[in-house]
């Protein structure tokens, strides 16, 4: 049974990219296969793991139903790692659905086509707007990175009614599958008390592995490289290791 997992987080540089790109490479190195679909107009998933969209439809064309999802997915130059890229084009996007009775569950619709996958992840722009709604209805769970820094809780409260609202008006049953704590700094006073508060306010929810500064995780994106094979060795590929493997050892609890 596939899993699939949004993340999310209406503020924006808290590492949802970084976030959804590592993880998903973290569990194709342990053996799972991975499917990252880009909803962030952005598009920066491709070009982190140094994908060339080249001619290939991509979820724009998706999403306006000019092409099957299966035709937009490329390979990556991690093994059983794929991506479904997003394109500038996306910008328009929330206008083009909206008009669409059907535009909340344009995604979930095309990704209920697909099988084959342990995992498929999405990658969302920092909004709560019609392209975020897309990747929850197409989702079982949200992980939410939330970067350690001031106003580290700044939004969260839009983004958890956003979820709520997807379970109860949409009926989607959605859950919350845990919050990460990133760009964290020990050697500061203010990324100790981020941690405690956001431990304070959602508890067990929050993972135990946190993401820290890490020059390597910072410099792999431009190599078109997720970071556990850019530098293995690094505090940055080693910490989305154990945090995937939390998120592994939760599924199967």
């Amino acid at each position: 049974m596939t899993r699939r997992i949004t993340i999310a987080n209406q503020k924006g540089g808290v590492g949802k990219t970084t976030t959804a790109v590592n993880i998903g490479a973290s569990l194709a190195t342990l053996g799972k296969s991975v499917l990252l679909i880009d909803v962030d107009p952005q598009g920066n998933v491709a070009s982190g793991l140094g994908v060339d969209i080249g001619e290939r439809p991509t979820i724009h064309d998706v999403l306006l139903g000019n092409a099957p999802l299966s035709a937009a997915i490329s390979e990556t130059t991690s093994e059983g790692l794929y991506v479904v890229p997003s394109s500038p084009a996306m910008v328009a996007a929330e206008r083009e659905l909206i008009a669409g009775a059907d535009s909340p569950f344009r995604l979930r619709q095309a990704v209920e086509k697909l099988d084959g996958f342990d995992f498929i992840l999405f990658d969302t722009p920092p909004s709560l707007g019609i392209l975020t709604i897309n990747a929850m209805l197409a989702s079982e769970s949200v992980i939410i990175p939330v970067q350690a820094e001031y106003y580290a809780l700044e939004g969260l409260t839009q983004l958890l009614s956003a979820v709520e609202y997807v379970r109860d008006r949409l009926r989607h049953p959605i859950k919350i599958e845990g919050f990460v704590l990133t760009m964290f700094d020990s050697r500061t006073r203010l990324a100790g008390d981020v941690e405690n508060q956001v431990r304070r306010h959602f508890g067990k929810l929050v993972y135990e592995t946190i993401i820290p500064r890490n020059v390597r995780l910072s410099e792999a994106p431009s190599h078109g490289l997720p970071v556990i094979d850019y530098a293995l060795a690094s505090r940055g590929a080693q910490s989305y290791l154990s945090l995937t493997n939390e998120i592994l050892s939760e599924a199967f609890a």
